[in-house]
């Protein structure tokens, strides 16, 4: 049990201080508690404004117009997940194409809700892959509408439109993979994605429950040249709290009109638009424009460093390890990592594909092993991956390397 978190430190009921990289599931950009935060909750608490009222609030139109300003959306919608946020998207380019087909990426992440479930987790039976459903309880037809192509492949990605491109409602996708490998896109597959979805008449959904906000004060979208057609953001937008947000273009957001003529029911959810989470995502997002130049450069290079250690402390132990997060092709490097184990050091590690695949990968020391043993050393990550705040320092990246070769030389010997 936690009983306290302050910047990139945790503390447990027995006294001991953890070093934290998991972060909020990764959505404490500034560190546990920041001050910039955690102010302005108390000070509204204390002038009794915050618990929900069920009444609409100026905070929803603030909200939405930093959202619009620094994304290029046209409208926005905000509910309390991301799990949420991506199946409002999905609900609304299937209403506005009249298309039932949804396709994602194996590996991708984008909530526990109906179309986000399938090629999820990777199975290693003859052409499995990520080609099955992660859960029971779903009707097959609904499954069925979902196809699965490979992050990071151009050339599949044409095949599947030219497939299936005429039933396709809409195409939903990381820019940054996170739970599935912590990946850059390339601009060539985002743009692909872009032609291909224009073409087609297809919705395309950029999913950056993750990404956004992570390497600028926006969207990740705008480094690709890429503008969706939708976006999903969450995790860092709320500043430690619950929201999340579906942003895009008027027409298909008119859809949640009271008056549109195939409505889409979003709307409801007791808690969403919250007072509070909406006072700590105004006041979180506006620190983060106002202080860009500042703090995405250091996390950048807080990133670099710690890839790039953690990477040396393993050979130098002689384990071979790679961190991905890494950018690419313009996209800067991200403050994110995720610590794997491939067989051969030419492997290519471009996708879930890669990555998730035990005859590439040592999976399971990474997803299993590699937590259990950092947290002895006294750090807390998640399935090989976390993220660096703002609050994290040269200090404690030295301080990660140290545990990792501590790991090391515990591990080798099973190795």
């Amino acid at each position: 049990r936690i009983t306290a978190a302050q910047g990139g430190w945790l503390k447990d009921e027995d006294g001991h201080d953890l070093l934290d990289f998991w972060q909020g599931h990764l959505a404490n950009i500034l560190g546990h508690n920041p001050e910039v935060v955690t102010s302005v909750l108390a000070r509204a608490f204390e002038e009794r404004f915050g618990l929900q009222t069920g009444f609409p609030d100026r905070l929803q139109v603030e909200c939405a117009q930093v959202l619009c300003q620094r994304t290029g959306a046209e409208r926005v919608r905000f509910t309390t997940s991301g799990t949420l946020a991506t199946m409002y998207a999905i609900m609304l380019a299937r209403a506005f194409t009249g298309r039932d087909m949804v396709m994602k990426v194996g590996g991708g992440w984008h909530g526990a809700q109906p179309w986000g479930l399938k090629g999820v987790g990777f199975k290693t039976q003859k052409d499995v892959g990520f080609q099955h459903v992660d859960t029971e309880g779903l009707p097959s037809s609904l499954t069925d509408a979902v196809v699965v192509t490979t992050f990071n492949d151009p050339d599949r990605l044409r095949d599947h439109f030219r497939q299936y491109g005429d039933r396709l409602a809409c195409f939903i996708v990381e820019p940054f993979i996170g739970a599935g490998g912590i990946i850059a896109g390339t601009r060539e597959y985002l743009q692909t994605a872009r032609e291909l979805t224009h073409q087609y008449g297809v919705v395309l959904i950029l999913d950056e429950v993750i990404a956004g906000f992570r390497f600028r004060a926006g969207d990740v979208g705008a480094l690709y040249d890429v503008q969706p057609d939708l976006a999903t953001f969450g995790k860092i937008i709320g500043g430690g709290m619950p929201v999340s947000a579906v942003a895009g273009r008027a027409d298909i957001m008119g859809l949640v009109g009271r008056d549109a003529d195939q409505r889409v029911k979003f709307s409801g959810g007791t808690y969403s638009a919250h007072p509070a989470s909406l006072l700590a995502a105004k006041t979180l997002m506006t620190y983060l424009v106002d202080h860009e130049d500042e703090i995405y450069p250091r996390l950048a290079r807080l990133g670099e460093k710690t890839r790039r250690t953690i990477e040396a402390v393993f050979a130098q132990e002689g384990i071979y390890a790679r961190c991905t997060g890494n950018g690419h092709q313009g996209l800067p490097g991200s403050s994110m990592f995720m610590i794997h184990f491939p067989y051969h050091e030419e492997a290519r590690l471009d996708s879930p594909d890669d990555v998730s695949d035990p005859s590439v990968c040592d999976v399971s020391l990474t997803r299993d092993v590699l937590q259990l043993a950092l947290l002895l050393e006294d750090v807390y990550l998640v399935h090989g991956h976390g993220a660096l705040s703002f609050s994290h320092t040269e200090a404690d990246v030295d301080f990660l390397g140290e545990a990792c070769r501590k790991v090391a030389l515990r591990l080798r010997k099973y190795l």
